[in-house]
C-alpha cells in the first residue's frame, strides 16, 4: 500500500509537470524551441536602377557575397586557411589568422566554441568561386587515405564547410560612369534599419535621387522561414514559408547622358581656364521644364563618396545662394513691360555712369547717357535697371520677384534645395528699390535664376523643374509617369516677346556677350557679373554668369553657366559666354536642331542708336 501510494504520488507529480510543460507553458517553450531550431531570413530585394531618358544606366546594383568562417572546423589549421584565403579577400594574412580562434568570449564573458565569423562583406561571386577552388585544393602534407574515417571527415569538412557564405546576398551599388551626373544621382550608404523587429544593415540613399526616391528604389523585402543546422544555415527541405521580395523600381530621369557629358566637359575646360572656386551649368527644355543636364565642379565619384570632401559633394546648383547681379535685370524690366509701365522704346537717362539715390551712388561700367529700355538690357546698365525699378514701385517689383519664384523652393526632387533670401518690402532700406533691380540685396540659387529665364523663353509661363520622367518595374512596365507642371503665367506673351527681342541684342556685336553668339542660331540671353559681399562690404571678387536660350523665337534649350570667383577675367559675357556657346552648339548637333542662318546674320549686325553711345568721360567703377 505504501509502495502504491508513493508510485501514485510520483505519477501525479509527473502528470502535473507534463500539464505544466505541455499546456500552461506551451507558448513560452514553443517560442524557445523555435528560436533554437528555426530562423526567419529576410530576403533583400534588388535596388532599382537609375537610368537616363534613353535608358542608359547611371546607377545599378550588383549582388555580392558575405564570406564567413566556422573556426571550430579548422582544428589547428587556421594558418593554412589564412594563407590561402587572405590574398583572395584582399586582407593581410596575419589579420585573417587573428579572426579565426576556435574559442571566443560571448556576451556573458563565457568562453564558447566559435562557429561563426564574418570575414568580409561585398565579395563578388567570381571571387567567392576562386576561394572555393583554393580551399578545395588545400593539402596538409599527410596521406589522408591512410587516416581513420574521423580524420578524413575532418579534412573534408575543413575544405568544404569551414569557409562559407551567408545564405542571403548583399548588394553593391555601382555607378558605371563614375562622376557623370554625380550631384543628381547622389550615393548610398549603410544604415541601421528595423524590419519586423529585426535590426539590419541596409543600403540607404544619402543624397540626390538615391535619397529622394529611396523608398521607390529600395523595393519590398520578402522572407523565408526554415529550420537550421547548428551553424544557422538553412535546411531547404524544411522551409515552412518562402515569400519572394519585390525588386525596387527603376527611376528614369529626364537627363540625357550625352548632353550631360557635353556640359561636364565644357565646365571642366572653363575650370581649367579660369580657375574659379566652382563652376556650374544646367541645360533645360524651357517649354516643359525638363532638365537634360545639371553639373557642378568640383565633383566626386559616388562609387567612393568618402574620398571627396563634403564641399565637393554639395550640389551648388540648388544648395548655394548668391546675389545674381545683372541676370536679375530680366525681372524688373519684364514686369514693367508687362504692366506697360515702360516700353522697349522708352528712354532713361543713365546719368553718365553715376546716379545718386537714397544716400548711395550707383555706378555703370560705362558712362552711358540716354538709353532705350532695350539698350538697358543690351548694355546691362545698372542705372537704367534701377530707374525702371523705381518707376514700377516697391509693391509691383516684389510681386514679380515672388511670381518668378524667388524666395521659395522650385520643387525639384533633390534634397538640400534652399529658398534663397528675399526680404519683405517693409524691411527694405530707401536704396533697395534701386539696388534690387540691379541684382543686389537679394540672394538666389542658380536653378531659380535659370527657371526665371525659361519663363521668358516659354512665353511668360513659369514651369516647375522636371528631373524624373517615369518609374518602371524590372520588366520595364510603366509604374508612374510624371508630366510637366505649369506653375503660373508670370508675364504676358506680348511682354515675353518684347523681352526676347531685347535679350537677342545681348549676344550682338554691341551687347555684353558677343562671345555667346551662335554660328547657326539666333541666341538670346543675359550676362551677370555680381560683386561678392564679405562682412557686409562689396569686395573685388565676382560671381560671373550667362543664361541664354536658342533658337530665340522658338526655344529648344535654355542653358546657364555660372562661375564663383574666376581668376582669368570676370565679366559674365567674357568668361561664361563662350562656355554657353560651346555647350549650345554641341547639344544642337546632337539633338539635330535645324539651323536658322539668315536670322542669325541679321541679329548679329544690330547697330546701336546714336542716343545710346557712351559719353566718353572719366572711366566709371565696375559694378
Amino acid at each position: 500500500m505504501l509502495l502504491m501510494l508513493l508510485m501514485g504520488a510520483a505519477f501525479a507529480g509527473l502528470g502535473y509537470r507534463l500539464v505544466d510543460l505541455q499546456v500552461n507553458r506551451h507558448e513560452e517553450l514553443s517560442d524557445i524551441a523555435d528560436k533554437k531550431t528555426q530562423r526567419e531570413f529576410l530576403l533583400q530585394p534588388r535596388r532599382g536602377n537609375i537610368v537616363d531618358i534613353k535608358g542608359n544606366r547611371l546607377a545599378s546594383s550588383v549582388f555580392v557575397k558575405t564570406v564567413c568562417a566556422d573556426p571550430s572546423l579548422m582544428g589547428d589549421r587556421q594558418a593554412e586557411v589564412a594563407r590561402v584565403a587572405a590574398p583572395l579577400l584582399q586582407m593581410r594574412e596575419a589579420d585573417l589568422f587573428q579572426r579565426l580562434p576556435r574559442l571566443r568570449q560571448n556576451d556573458k564573458g563565457v568562453m564558447v566554441t566559435n562557429h561563426y565569423v564574418v570575414l568580409k562583406r561585398k565579395v563578388s561571386g567570381e571571387t567567392w568561386e576562386k576561394i572555393q577552388a583554393a580551399m578545395n585544393g588545400l593539402t596538409f602534407g599527410v596521406d589522408e587515405k591512410k587516416l581513420p574515417q574521423s580524420q578524413r571527415s575532418f579534412y573534408s569538412d575543413l575544405r568544404q564547410k569551414s569557409i562559407f557564405v551567408d545564405p542571403l546576398d548583399d548588394q553593391l551599388r555601382d555607378y558605371p560612369n563614375r562622376t557623370l551626373a554625380a550631384h543628381v544621382l547622389g550615393f548610398v550608404g549603410m544604415a541601421d534599419v528595423e524590419v519586423n523587429g529585426v535590426h539590419l544593415q541596409d543600403n540607404i540613399g544619402m543624397e540626390g535621387i538615391e535619397k529622394t526616391f529611396n523608398s521607390k528604389l529600395a523595393g519590398v523585402r520578402g522572407w523565408r522561414r526554415t529550420e537550421t543546422d547548428r551553424r544557422g544555415r538553412e535546411l531547404v527541405s524544411l522551409r515552412s514559408e518562402d515569400v519572394e521580395p519585390r525588386d525596387g523600381f527603376d527611376v528614369v530621369l529626364t537627363l540625357d547622358s550625352v548632353i550631360q557629358s557635353i556640359l561636364e566637359s565644357a565646365l571642366a575646360e572653363g575650370m581649367k581656364q579660369h580657375s574659379p572656386i566652382s563652376i556650374s551649368g544646367i541645360v533645360v527644355r524651357p517649354r516643359t521644364g525638363e532638365i537634360l543636364a545639371m553639373a557642378t565642379l568640383p565633383t566626386f565619384d559616388p562609387n567612393n563618396p568618402g574620398a571627396s570632401s563634403a564641399d565637393a559633394r554639395r550640389n551648388r546648383v540648388i544648395a548655394d545662394i548668391a546675389e545674381p547681379g545683372s541676370t536679375f535685370k530680366i525681372v524688373p524690366i519684364s514686369g514693367a513691360l508687362n504692366d506697360e509701365t515702360v516700353r522697349l522704346t522708352d528712354t532713361f537717362d543713365c546719368e553718365r555712369g553715376h546716379f545718386a539715390f537714397g544716400g548711395h551712388v550707383l555706378h555703370d561700367h560705362e558712362p552711358y547717357g540716354n538709353l532705350f529700355v532695350e539698350e538697358i538690357i543690351m548694355h546691362s546698365s545698372n542705372i537704367g535697371a534701377a530707374k525702371v525699378g523705381i518707376k514700377m514701385g516697391e509693391a509691383r517689383l516684389m510681386d514679380y520677384i515672388r511670381n518668378y519664384g524667388f524666395g521659395t523652393r522650385t520643387g525639384i526632387p533633390l534634397p538640400g534645395e534652399v529658398a534663397g533670401i528675399v526680404h519683405p518690402v517693409k524691411n527694405w532700406s530707401k536704396v533697395e528699390i534701386a539696388q534690387i533691380p540691379m541684382g543686389q540685396g537679394i540672394s538666389v540659387t542658380r536653378l531659380q535664376m535659370l527657371m526665371s529665364m525659361c519663363a521668358i523663353a516659354n512665353k511668360g509661363q513659369l514651369m516647375r523643374p522636371m528631373l524624373v520622367d517615369r518609374l518602371e518595374d524590372s520588366e520595364h512596365n510603366l509604374v508612374a509617369k510624371y508630366t510637366p507642371q505649369r506653375v503660373r503665367q508670370v508675364i504676358s506673351e506680348r511682354a515675353a516677346k518684347d523681352m526676347v527681342q531685347a535679350l537677342k541684342t545681348v549676344v550682338s556685336s554691341k551687347g555684353t556677350a558677343p562671345k555667346a553668339a551662335l554660328d547657326h542660331y539666333t541666341a538670346a540671353g543675359k550676362t551677370g557679373t555680381a560683386e561678392k559681399v564679405e562682412n557686409g562690404v562689396y569686395v573685388k571678387k565676382y560671381f560671373s554668369s550667362f543664361i541664354g536660350f536658342f533658337p530665340a523665337d522658338n526655344p529648344e534649350l535654355c542653358i546657364s553657366v555660372t562661375m564663383d570667383e574666376p581668376k582669368e577675367g570676370y565679366y559674365g559675357g567674357a568668361v561664361a559666354g563662350p562656355i554657353f556657346k560651346q555647350i549650345a552648339e554641341s547639344a544642337a548637333r546632337y539633338l539635330s536642331i535645324p539651323p536658322e542662318d539668315s536670322e542669325v546674320t541679321a541679329t548679329n549686325q544690330i547697330s546701336m542708336p546714336v542716343e545710346s553711345r557712351p559719353i566718353k568721360t572719366a572711366a566709371a567703377r565696375s559694378p
